[in-house]
């Protein structure tokens, strides 16, 4: 008798809340827009200026010892939208039905009032979803974007100060991994999620959502906090009102734009890794986009695999050329080998499709080494593909035996990095060859990201080349000197750091030490390594 009755208790709870309360709502906000757009000057005289002074006015000096509270959204971030982080939440990490559910929410959204629309919006992003996929958006899909909307003016004033707390109505699970991790807050209030074992139920916890003048009055009692940060609406009047300071920030802060927009420079953070299919902001307008777009850049994919695998070389770089492809070649062909080994292209990693592009843009078979790639993409490859085991000895009598049979392409981060970095090159190629030909590639999307570290792998070519307009970018550089080789005296850690350098300053890239392992210990809670190859070492 319970399920019945909780479905009864539900179906009321929308037909009185969706339908009473929501067209009650909108016939409002009809009459009220209709009204203010024939009475230009009552909108005029109703934008009242804000009660505290800009965030402009705000002196940093001498706050070390200030606690600072804020919100994320219309503070922190220069939007106060947060549609497109639980579009993210409803993509990365329910699919793609949830996240075409969560878009047709949207004339819904519009006529709700401002919790209504949180709680509509959480339970279609959240229900049914397991705790450990939301938190792994929250650790590696969220903090880009929340990088990219970052507000320098309120950062600024947040990081002069040696105690932070946010408050905010948007869920605590979704912002608490990005505030605490890049920007150093102490304590973080946000709307607490009902759970049933280790899935979300997509309904509130306890009080429901989170009121954040309410919660600073629990949270700090009689003692004020020092400074108070907020955007003009009436919430953050009042929150911030419970401060010592408060100071505001503004849309006329924007017009200059340049002074609020966050440089990749001053981040708080380096942002070297991230996890996500998703290239863009998803606002309503860009995910619209998007599901048009869906059902032809599916058939382009599948174009542009099928030229790829089954014409020749010049007729498949030119009609994947004229299918939107943009292929930029940059450099001199090596010279035939001196020896009778092949010759070994060290390339940077940015796809799979690295070792294919070099491949069609040569105009000659090669065969690619690779530690992980699933069984589709061997079948699918154009070119030989040879699996790596991790095993150091076994992997350099593999390599040589390659060699010996024609030219080898190997990626020595031993995986894919998105921003403009380089990982940490494994030494084991300078032991192998003395023909050492590096080759730096970047590619360049604007929808879909063809990487992926807890998702489907074999589909990684087919998000890549799902893009309008995907790019790749290769220079092949002039071959290592033999004195700088191994056969010229120098250790393997040497000739690796400097093609690391090599290819790094060819790009405008970073040079850092960072490894497969701590990518994916980061994004996905593993170590990256294989089901079969768990006892071996990575």
């Amino acid at each position: 008798m319970v399920f019945p009755m909780v479905l009864l208790k539900l179906a009321d709870w929308v037909l009185y809340q969706l339908l009473a309360n929501s067209c009650y709502r909108a016939a409002r906000k009809m009459r009220n827009y209709g009204f203010l757009l024939g009475n230009s000057y009552l909108k005029y005289s109703s934008q009242q200026p804000p009660l505290f002074p800009s965030i402009t006015k705000c002196d940093l000096d001498g706050r070390g010892s200030h606690t600072l509270v804020c919100d994320i959204h219309g503070v922190l971030l220069r939007s106060n939208s947060y549609f497109p982080y639980f579009m993210l939440v409803a993509f990365e990490g329910g699919g793609i039905f949830r996240a075409f559910l969560l878009l047709l929410s949207c004339p819904v959204l519009w006529v709700l009032d401002y919790q209504l629309k949180l709680r509509v919006m959480i339970f279609i992003s959240f229900c049914g979803l397991k705790t450990k996929d939301v938190e792994n958006v929250g650790r590696a899909v969220l903090p880009k974007f929340y990088l990219e909307n970052l507000n320098l003016q309120a950062y600024e004033v947040l990081a002069s100060t040696g105690s932070r707390v946010v408050f905010t109505s948007v869920p605590k699970v979704m912002v608490e991994g990005f505030l605490k991790d890049y920007l150093g807050v102490e304590t973080v209030f946000g709307t607490e999620l009902h759970t049933v074992g280790q899935y979300f139920t997509g309904l509130l916890f306890g009080s429901g959502v989170l009121v954040k003048h309410r919660a600073l009055k629990e949270h700090f009692g009689d003692k004020k906090p020092d400074v108070g940060l907020g955007n003009s609406s009436l919430h953050d009047q009042l929150f911030i009102s419970l401060c010592k300071e408060a100071y505001v920030v503004n849309k006329e802060d924007y017009k200059n734009g340049a002074s609020t927009v966050m440089p990749r420079e001053k981040y708080p953070k380096p942002l070297i890794f991230h996890d996500g299919r998703l290239a863009f902001l998803p606002t309503p307008a860009a995910t619209l986009t998007m599901f048009m777009w869906l059902p032809l850049g599916v058939f382009l994919a599948i174009f542009r695999l099928s030229v790829g695998i089954f014409l020749p070389y010049k007729m498949g770089l030119l009609l994947g050329t004229w299918s939107g492809v943009e292929i930029r070649v940059k450099g001199c062909m090596p010279s035939t080998p001196s020896n009778k080994k092949g010759v070994l292209y060290v390339c940077t990693h940015r796809t799979l499709l690295d070792p294919v592009f070099l491949s069609t843009s040569l105009a000659k078979p090669l065969t690619a080494v690779t530690y992980s790639v699933s069984k589709m993409s061997e079948i699918i490859a154009p070119i030989r593909t040879v699996r790596l085991t991790r095993d150091r000895k076994q992997d350099g009598e593999t390599m040589k035996r390659l060699l010996s049979e024609g030219d080898l392409v190997v990626c020595p981060e031993g995986t894919t990095c998105r921003e403009p970095y380089l990982l940490r090159f494994s030494s084991l190629f300078a032991e192998l060859a003395e023909e050492i030909v590096p080759v730096a590639i970047n590619t360049h999307v604007s929808m879909f990201y063809g990487t992926t570290a807890s998702g489907l792998k074999c589909l990684d070519p087919i998000f890549f080349l799902m893009n309008p307009r995907p790019s790749y970018y290769l220079e092949i550089l002039g071959q290592v000197p033999k004195q700088l080789t191994c056969a010229g005296g120098r250790s393997s850690f040497e000739v690796a750091n400097y093609v690391q350098r090599k290819l790094a300053d060819a790009l405008g890239f970073e040079c850092t030490t960072l490894t497969r392992r701590d990518k994916y210990l980061m994004l996905a809670g593993n170590e990256g390594i294989v089901c079969d190859n768990k006892k071996k070492k990575p």
